[in-house]
C-alpha cells in the first residue's frame, strides 16, 4: 500500500496510515511520553503518517498525551523502506534473521510442516528469547558460530541424558522425575536447533547461497562496478542459481549503479529475462522508480558523507571479520547520527514547531513498509553500547527478501492500470501535437512540398 500513489486506492492508504498512527500512539501511551516527531524528507507516505501522529498527539487528543514533562522529549523518527531497499533484499547469516529469510518465522513460530518427516510435536516450533535460553543467547550469532554452538549444546545434552539412564536406586528414580520437564525441555530445544540448522544448510547447498551471497555483500558494501557486472553476468550464466537469486542480483546492481552503467544494466536486463523469464526486467525498473537514487533519503552507500567515505575506507583496509555479515543496514548509521547529533533537518525535518534541542534519551524509529531482523539486530548492538540513548524499532511487517518481493510484485500490479491509462493521455497529447505541428506546415507549403510532408510523416 505504501508504494502506491493516492489515487488508486485513497480510502484503502488512508486506512493503512490510521492503523499505522493507532499503533504508533499506542505505544507512546505506554511510555507515558509524548514525542518531538521527524521523517524522511523525501517519502510522502512516511511525511502523512508523521503529521496525522502528531495532529492525533498535539490537538485532537491533546490532553490524553499530556503527561508530565521530562528534560527531554523522545523522538519518533518515521523512514520509509524504500530509503533502504538493499536490507531486505539481502540474504541473512545472523541465526534469527537467517531463519527468517530461508523458512520464515510468523509471531515466533517457525513452520516445518514441509522439512522431511518430522514428528508432530516438532513440526511447528517457537523461537522466543524469552523461553528459549540458547535461542536468546545466539539470535545474533553468525552461522558458522551457530554450528559450534549447537555441537556443544548436544554434548552436554548427551552427558545429561547418560547420566539420566544411570538410575540404580529409588533416590535416583525420584531425582530423574524431579527433573523430567526440564530433560524433556531441553531435549525438545536440542531437536529443534538441529532440526533448523540442517533444513537451512541444506537449502544452503542447494541454492549455492554462499557463492551468492558473497556477490550480494559486494554488491551492498564495494564500489567496483566492473568486478559487479562480471560476477553478477557470470552467477544469471550458472544453471544451479534459483531464479529469485538471479532476480536479486540484478535488482543489487541496479540499485547500485544505475546512474553509471545504463549499459550493462540494459545487458543484465535482457540476460535476466532470457534466464529467468518468470520475472520481467519490469519488476526492476519498478523498484527503481520506487526506491532509486534519486527517491531515497539518507546516503545508502556512504558515498555523501565525508565521515561514511572514511569509515568504508578504513573498513575496506582492515577487512571484515565475516564476508558474509559485512553489510550494516542504513538504520545503523541513522542511529549513529542521532547519537552524535548528526541527523540533518533538511533530510529529517520535524513536524510543527516541536524541536530538539538536546539529545533524545529514548528514540522510536518506525519503518513503512516493514522492518527486517538484521536491523533489530542493529538496534540491540546499538542499545548494548550504553550510548545513553534506547532505541525501539518497529514497522508495518516484518520482511523477508521474498516477502519485500511479492510486496513489490502487488504493487506493481496495481499501479500498471494507472500507468498505462496516464501513458496513454500522454500519448495522445502528444500525437495531437504533432498532428497540429503537421499541419500547420503543411498550410504554409505549396502543393509540391505538401507532397513530400504526407510521404515524410508516413
Amino acid at each position: 500500500m505504501y508504494m502506491l500513489p493516492a489515487v488508486v486506492d485513497p480510502s484503502g492508504l488512508q486506512q493503512f496510515c490510521d492503523r499505522i498512527v493507532d499503533g504508533i500512539s499506542a505505544v507512546f501511551l505506554a511510555l507515558k511520553r509524548r514525542p518531538i516527531i521527524r521523517y524522511s524528507r523525501t517519502s510522502d507516505i512516511a511525511k502523512r503518517i508523521a503529521h496525522e501522529a502528531s495532529k492525533l498527539m498535539y490537538q485532537q487528543e491533546s490532553g490524553l498525551f499530556d503527561f508530565r514533562r521530562t528534560e527531554v522529549s523522545p523522538l519518533l523518527l518515521i523512514i520509509d523502506r524504500r530509503d533502504d531497499p538493499v536490507t531486505a533484499l539481502l540474504n541473512q547469516w545472523t541465526y534469527q534473521a537467517m531463519v527468517h529469510e530461508l523458512i520464515g518465522i510468523q509471531d515466533n513460530k517457525v513452520n516445518l510442516k514441509n522439512v522431511g518427516k518430522l514428528p508432530k510435536d516438532q513440526q511447528e516450533v517457537v523461537l522466543s528469547s524469552e523461553q528459549d535460553a540458547f535461542f536468546k543467547a545466539n539470535m545474533y550469532e553468525n552461522f558458522g558460530d551457530i554450528g559450534m554452538n549447537i555441537k556443544k549444546m548436544v554434548d552436554d545434552f548427551q552427558q545429561v541424558a547418560k547420566s539420566n539412564q544411570n538410575i540404580q536406586t529409588i533416590e535416583d528414580m525420584a531425582k530423574f522425575v524431579d527433573n523430567y520437564p526440564e530433560y524433556r525441555k531441553m531435549q525438545g530445544n536440542v531437536s529443534k536447533h538441529v532440526t533448523l540448522v540442517t533444513e537451512m544448510s541444506k537449502i544452503v547447498e542447494e541454492r549455492k547461497l554462499m557463492l551468492v551471497s558473497q556477490t550480494e555483500q559486494e554488491l551492498a558494501c564495494n564500489g567496483g562496478q566492473g568486478a559487479a557486472f562480471e560476477a553478477v553476468t557470470n552467477l544469471l550464466n550458472n544453471d544451479n542459481i534459483s531464479d529469485v537469486d538471479r532476480l536479486r542480483l540484478v535488482m543489487l546492481y541496479a540499485l547500485r549503479y544505475e546512474k553509471e552503467s545504463p549499459v550493462q544494466l540494459m545487458q543484465l536486463f535482457n540476460k535476466l529475462a532470457s534466464r529467468s523469464p518468470k520475472y520481467k526486467p519490469g519488476l526492476v525498473q519498478f523498484l527503481l522508480k520506487q526506491a532509486g537514487v534519486d527517491k531515497r533519503t539518507g546516503d545508502l552507500y556512504g558515498n555523501r558523507d565525508l565521515l561514511n567515505i572514511a569509515r568504508n575506507m578504513a573498513r575496506g583496509l582492515k577487512g571484515v571479520e565475516n564476508v558474509y555479515t559485512q553489510h550494516q543496514p542504513l538504520l545503523f548509521q541513522t542511529m549513529e547520527n542521532i547519537t552524535r547529533g548528526r541527523l540533518r533537518d533538511v533530510d529529517y525535518p520535524y513536524v510543527g514547531n516541536h524541536f530538539q534541542q538536546a539529545r533524545p534519551q529514548e528514540v522510536v524509529i518506525f519503518v513503512v513498509g516493514g522492518t527486517t531482523y538484521e536491523e533489530s539486530r542493529s538496534v540491540a548492538l546499538q542499545n548494548s553500547m550504553n550510548s545513553g540513548i534506547r532505541f525501539i524499532l518497529g514497522g508495518s511487517s516484518l520482511l523477508n527478501s521474498k516477502r519485500f518481493l511479492k510486496d513489490l510484485e502487488e504493487a506493481q500490479r496495481i499501479a500498471l492500470p494507472c500507468e498505462n491509462l496516464e501513458n496513454r493521455i500522454t500519448g495522445k497529447i502528444y500525437i495531437q501535437l504533432a498532428i497540429t505541428a503537421i499541419e500547420h506546415a503543411i498550410s504554409s507549403c505549396d502543393l509540391k512540398s505538401r507532397d513530400e510532408i504526407y510521404v515524410w510523416t508516413f
